[in-house]
């Protein structure tokens, strides 16, 4: 299975949260998965970082890529063909992250691991 954390899903793995299925985390260390995990979802933490609404226990551009390397996660970049896929995304999902991580996991037929109920209502593969 190829599979793209939601931002909350990585932040949940690498803390140890609770909140993370069992079926989730197995998934994520099961070594025959990719797993990826989308510079968007950097760039949101980066930013509810700085907004005050994200504590870490280091500095987000450095701590996010430590803790991605060391779980043996792939980044997955934004390109262009997937923010394309944008256009043909009815909005029924606000976020603009999310939308941009639907549009991902569309263009690179990746399935979505998420807790999030409104990704659910695209025709996209959720764990």
């Amino acid at each position: 299975m190829r599979i793209l954390l939601d931002t909350h899903i990585f932040l949940w793995f690498i803390s140890g949260d609770t909140h993370l299925s069992a079926n989730v985390r197995d998934a994520i260390r099961d070594p025959d998965n990719e797993v990826y995990l989308s510079t968007v979802s950097v760039w949101e933490s980066i930013v509810k970082y700085q907004l005050g609404k994200l504590p870490l226990p280091e500095r987000p551009e450095t701590y996010l890529p430590k803790q991605r390397d060391l779980h043996q996660i792939a980044s997955l970049a934004l390109d262009e063909s997937s923010v394309v896929q944008l256009a043909k995304l009815p909005p029924l999902h606000r976020d603009p992250f999310d939308r941009m991580l639907i549009c991902q996991a569309l263009q690179n037929s990746l399935t979505i691991a998420t807790a999030d109920t409104a990704v659910r209502v695209y025709s996209v593969s959720v764990l």
